[in-house]
């Protein structure tokens, strides 16, 4: 399997891919945060103001360490900023402030796709624990005996992933959307920071793109071989 050209195709895409969006973030990011923020508002004071003014004052926002580690922790309700983001006044800062906030707009307003993700976070633990090997297994035991169930095992378990980074796909971009409205509608951001904000956080969501697209060709990779295996049987 490792050896075989699809396979490696599918790989070598997300790895180029990745690697690719992941540089062209850094460089957003590094860029915009050479501009400072024409309002003068720290990414905390962003989140503070954007949480307040939809109402959300039992949400937190706090520091944690290391570089674009900013997330929402529905189950503390904290927005948690990187010192880059919590501390600093630039247009990075506050349009990544923005869409953390976004995520704790979609908690507090119950927004179906959030809850849908949140529902499928336990199962997913589960699978990315076993899937690997039972993957293999089922390989290595349809290689042996022709008997292809536990591969397909394998597969309902690598879907269980696959249908989680599909399903974070609207939830980025429905923070992005909430966060790009209020930058605007508050006037935390005039014109030309509002383009590059969109740019920061355009790049964000594309990293959340390639991992579903890598995903997917690697299901339907797994769902290539076991069709093959069961026409062979008959």
């Amino acid at each position: 399997m490792g050896f075989d050209p699809i396979y490696m195709a599918i790989t070598a895409f997300a790895m180029l891919a990745s690697q690719f969006v992941g540089s062209m973030l850094k460089k957003r990011f590094q860029e915009y945060s050479q501009i400072p923020l024409q309002s003068g508002l720290s990414g905390k004071e962003v989140a503070e103001q954007m949480l307040r003014e939809n109402g959300l004052t039992d949400v937190k926002v706090i520091s944690v360490e290391g570089q674009l580690t900013d997330h929402y922790n529905p189950r503390d309700r904290t927005v948690n900023l990187s010192s880059v983001v919590y501390n600093e006044r630039h247009v990075g800062a506050a349009a990544v402030a923005a869409h953390e906030c976004g995520h704790a707009i979609q908690h507090a307003t119950s927004y179906p796709m959030l809850g849908f993700r949140s529902f499928l976070v336990p199962y997913v633990q589960m699978s990315s624990r076993m899937v690997q090997f039972v993957l293999g297994a089922g390989i290595a035991i349809y290689m042996a005996s022709q008997n292809y169930w536990v591969l397909l095992a394998g597969i309902i378990l690598f879907g269980v992933s696959t249908a989680f980074s599909l399903v974070t796909l609207p939830v980025e971009f429905n923070a992005t959307s909430r966060a790009l409205t209020w930058l605007k509608t508050a006037n935390i951001t005039n014109g030309p920071e509002y383009e590059k904000a969109q740019t920061a956080l355009k790049w964000a969501a594309m990293t959340y793109v390639v991992a579903a697209l890598a995903s997917l060709g690697q299901l339907l990779y797994y769902l290539m071989i076991f069709m093959r295996a069961r026409n062979r049987r008959r």
